[in-house]
Formats: structure tokens, sequence, C-alpha cells
């Protein structure tokens, strides 16, 4: 393992019982940016989000087809995320389209918590989430509990209308020590939890490509003049083809 991943790991108490790497890792890594994040979430808990998506700023076409929008460092990057986190959280579009594993098994580390959105039930039950036992897995839903497999469990993250209630979810996780929270997609969720001012990062890898239909990345509430726009820092990074934008959000 690199000497410098290894060394942001140890930093936030993670270098033990890591899981190894599947692939090779790639060329581009901003290692500074990770040894920042990690002492930014060793000062206070963090809520990271990271969307992946096209010049045009789509993340998948119409029918929800995206793999791959971003190259192999942009996933590298999206998995030693999920390592520097406690828990990553996904919506249930996502998790039903793609049927991702949320593991770190691009590159050495712990697998996060894995926090699934699914108030109606819309992940089936063989998808990999719910049925490979790789890490705890956290369904916010209304089915019930019981037949779930040993791996998961049950939690209440829903108002009365049965909508996610952001602020609720993230005490919730922070109630069961869970600090550095990574939302990861879909586009829906991450606009949810920017909209209620809970990311104080947010990662943005753009992909030279253009899809010219499809899914948008982040949908805001409409705004009248540019002077309500949201402006903050951003530093960018190379991710091989892609480019990374790091926003500062608070």
């Amino acid at each position: 393992m690199n000497d410098e991943w290894s060394s942001i790991l140890a930093l936030l108490g993670k270098g033990n019982g890591m899981v190894v790497a599947d692939t090779p890792e790639s060329g581009d890594v901003p290692w500074r940016l990770y040894r920042e994040l990690a002492r930014d979430c060793m000062k206070q808990p963090l809520v990271i989000a990271q969307i992946g998506q096209s010049l045009d700023g789509r993340i998948a076409t119409a029918n929800g087809h995206s793999h791959y929008i971003n190259g192999p460092e942009s996933l590298d990057h999206l998995h030693r995320l999920r390592a520097i986190a406690d828990a990553v959280i996904v919506g249930a579009s996502t998790a039903a389209l793609d049927n991702p594993r949320l593991t770190t098994r691009r590159v050495p580390g712990p697998n996060p918590v894995r926090v699934v959105i699914d108030p109606n039930g819309r992940v089936p039950r063989e998808h990999a989430l719910l049925s490979e036992p790789d890490a705890e897995t956290l369904l916010v839903t209304e089915r019930d509990e019981e037949g779930l497999p040993p791996h998961c469990t049950r939690l209440a993250g829903t108002n009365q209308s049965g909508q996610i209630a952001p602020e609720a979810l993230l005490d919730q996780l922070r109630a069961r020590s869970l600090g550095t929270i990574l939302i990861e997609g879909g586009g829906q969720t991450i606009s949810r939890f920017m909209t209620a001012g809970l990311i104080d990062r947010l990662h943005i890898a753009v992909a030279p490509m253009l899809i010219g239909s499809g899914r948008p990345s982040l949908v805001l509430p409409e705004i009248g003049t540019l002077a309500e726009a949201r402006r903050f820092e951003a530093r960018t990074f190379a991710l091989g083809q892609d480019t990374l934008f790091d926003c500062r959000l608070s």
C-alpha cells in the first residue's frame, strides 16, 4: 500500500483491519486533498457529497444508465472517500439502478457503514446492499424489519409524509458514533441535503463527455437573480481525464 495513503488512514485511526484493494491504484492521486480532509475530519465530523457528471451536468441517461461517466481515477477517488468516511448514504434510485456495493474494494481501507434511503422498499432483496454482508447496512425504510438479513438494520428517518428528513437522519447516524458522512448519490439525495444546508464539502468529478439529455446533477430551489446563486471557495485536481472540483460549502 502507498505510504501516503497508509499515513492518512493512520491519522484517522483506520490503519488496522483494512480491506485489500481488488484493482491496482491509478496514477493521478491528490494526496494533499486527502490529508487535508483527514485533518478536517479529526477536528469535527464532516458531511461530504460526491457526484460524477458530464460536462453538460448529466449524471445518467434518461433511462438511468451511468456506467461509467467517469474514468478509473475518479472511481479510485470515490473509494478513498468511502474509506475516509464512517458511513456512506445512497438513495433508492441509485441503489436500485446501479446496484452498488459501497465498499472500498478499489483501494486499501475499511468499508463504511452503508445507509440506504429506501422508504418505499424499491431496492430488490437480491441487490448487493441487502444480500452481501460486506458491511453493516442501515435501511431507512417503512418496510418490515422482519426478514431482513443479519447485516441490515431498519432505521427511522422519514417524516409523516414519508419523505426523508436529512437533519433527523444525520442526528441518528451521529448517535451511532458515525461522524464523517459521505453522500454518494444520487443527484436528488445530494440536492436534498444541500437545500437543507447540511453539506460541508462538495466533490464534483467532471468527465470530458457530452450526454445532451438525461438526469441532471443537482436540482436546487429556483432563484430569481444570480445574486442569489451560491458562491464558494473551490479547487481543482486532475483525476486522469476527469477534473475534480473540491468545493468548500461551510
